[in-house]
C-alpha cells in the first residue's frame, strides 16, 4: 500500500520509523509498511458466508453455510502461531466476519496474545450491541467497504439499502470510540463517486480510507473490462492526491492510502520532484523502506478452510494448510518454488518481463502485483498490466 497522505502531505518523516528500529512488533500501526523485517500481516478469511453479493468479491462469498471452516479452537491455534512468529496484525475478513459468532472471542484472544486485531466488513450487520462488543475486546480498527455513494454502492453490493446500513454500522463503531475507515475498489462504474467519497470523509469525520485498484481474482476476474484504462488510472490517482491535499489544508488530516498498484509510489515521487524537491527526497527514502508489493513477504492470507495463500487474491495456488503445518512453517518454507520466487522475485522478473525488467523503479515497487500479471499473461513473472507509467517514466530507453 502507498500512504498518500503520509507521503504527499508530509505526515510521516523518514525519521519516524527509524525511531522504532523499523521492527514490526514495535512500530505503531500507521508505520508498519516501513518495517524492515516484514513480518506478515495476516488476513484470515474466517468465513466464506456473506449476506451481500458483491460483484467483485475475491472470495466468491454466498449467503449459505459452508462446510470445513476452521473451528474456534483451530482459530486460536492459528493466533498462537502467528503471535509466536511475530506477525503484528491479524485482519479478520470473510465473506462477512461478523456472521461468525466467535468473532469477538477470537479478536479478544488475539489481543491477549499481543497482536493488533482489525476487521474488514461490509458494516451492514454492526448494530450498537455488536459495536460495543468489538470495543470491549479491544479491536484496533474497523474497515467498512463502500464502493460508491448509495445507488452505486448498492448495485455493487447486490442489496438495496446496503449503503445506508453500512454507514449505520460505521457510525455505531464511531460512537463506541473505535477507529474506523472506508475501503473503496476503483473501477469504471464508480470512479465518478470519488469526490463524493471525500465529501463523506469530511462530513462524517471518517479518519481513514483505502482506495484499492482492481485485482482480477474471484468474481473480480469477470470485471477486467471494468478496470480503468492506464490513463484513467493516472487521472484517478491525481484526483485522490488533489482531494487528500485539500482535506489536509482544511485542517482534516485524513489518512488516505492506495492499495494494489505500487506504481502509485514512483508516480507520486515524480510529481513531488516538480512541486517540492526536498520532500521528494524524503519520500524516496520512505518508498525504499516500504519496498513495494509484499505478497508472500509482508502480507499473507489464511482461508476459511485453513489454506495459506501469498495474499487474499491467490485462490488458485495454496502453499499448504495450517491443519497440517503451522502457518509459520509454511511461510518460511522456500522449497516451494513460488514462495521462494515471491521472496526473491527481482531476477525472475528481469528474466521474464519486458517493461518491469527495464524499469528503474523495480526496487521501489518490487514488480507490482504478480497475480494480475498471471491473470492477463499467464506468467507470474510478466509485466503487471495495470502499471500506468510511461516508457520515459520507467527509464525504458535508458536501459
Amino acid at each position: 500500500m502507498i500512504g498518500i497522505s503520509k507521503l504527499y502531505c508530509g505526515t510521516v518523516e523518514p525519521s519516524d520509523p527509524l525511531r522504532y528500529g523499523r521492527e514490526s512488533k514495535k512500530l505503531p500501526s500507521h508505520l508498519l509498511q516501513f518495517s524492515k523485517d516484514k513480518k506478515p500481516v495476516v488476513v484470515w478469511n474466517m468465513t466464506r458466508r456473506c449476506n451481500l453479493k458483491c460483484v467483485h468479491c475475491y472470495a466468491q462469498a454466498k449467503d449459505i453455510e459452508f462446510e470445513n471452516e476452521l473451528s474456534t479452537g483451530e482459530g486460536k491455534a492459528l493466533i498462537d502461531d502467528l503471535a509466536n512468529f511475530g506477525s503484528p496484525v491479524i485482519l479478520f475478513s470473510g465473506g462477512e466476519p461478523t456472521l461468525r459468532k466467535d468473532l469477538p472471542e477470537l479478536a479478544a484472544y488475539a489481543r491477549e496474545k499481543g497482536m493488533r486485531a482489525v476487521i474488514s466488513t461490509n458494516g451492514t450487520l454492526i448494530d450498537r450491541g455488536m459495536a460495543k462488543k468489538l470495543k470491549d475486546v479491544g479491536l484496533s480498527y474497523v474497515g467498512v467497504s463502500l464502493d460508491g455513494i448509495r445507488e452505486t454502492n448498492d448495485r455493487f453490493r447486490g442489496m438495496k439499502g446496503a449503503f445506508d446500513a453500512a454507514l449505520r454500522g460505521l457510525h455505531n463503531c464511531q460512537e463506541e470510540g473505535i477507529k474506523v475507515g472506508l475501503r473503496f475498489t476503483i473501477n469504471k462504474q464508480n470512479v465518478k463517486d470519488i469526490p463524493a467519497i471525500f465529501d463523506l470523509l469530511e462530513e462524517d469525520k471518517i479518519p481513514r480510507i483505502c482506495f484499492y485498484h482492481l485485482v482480477y481474482a474471484g468474481r473480480g476476474s469477470e470485471m477486467v473490462s471494468e478496470d480503468l484504462s492506464l490513463e484513467e488510472s493516472r487521472k484517478a490517482v491525481d484526483l485522490i492526491l488533489e482531494r487528500t491535499k485539500r482535506l489536509h489544508e482544511k485542517g482534516f488530516p485524513a489518512e488516505v492510502l492506495t492499495v494494489d498498484n505500487h506504481c502509485d509510489g514512483p508516480y507520486l515521487y515524480m510529481k513531488l520532484l516538480e512541486e517540492n524537491p526536498k520532500r521528494a527526497a524524503e519520500v524516496f527514502e520512505l518508498l525504499s523502506m516500504n519496498q513495494g508489493n509484499s505478497s508472500g513477504i509482508g502480507i499473507g492470507c489464511v482461508s476459511w478452510d485453513g489454506l495459506v495463500y501469498a495474499d487474499q487474491f491467490w485462490r488458485h495456488y495454496s502453499f499448504g494448510n495450517i491443519r497440517e503445518r503451522p502457518f509459520s512453517k509454511i511461510w518460511t518454507d522456500q522449497s516451494n518454488e513460488l514462495m521462494a520466487g515471491l521472496k526473491h522475485r527481482k531476477p525472475l522478473i528481469q528474466a521474464n518481463a519486458d517493461r518491469c525488467a527495464r524499469c528503474k523503479w523495480l526496487d521501489v515497487c518490487n514488480g507490482n502485483f504478480r497475480v494480475r500479471a498471471e491473470a492477463v499473461y499467464g506468467d507470474v513473472w510478466a509485466d503487471d498490466p495495470a502499471c500506468y507509467l510511461t516508457k520515459e517514466e520507467i527509464g525504458y530507453d535508458e536501459a
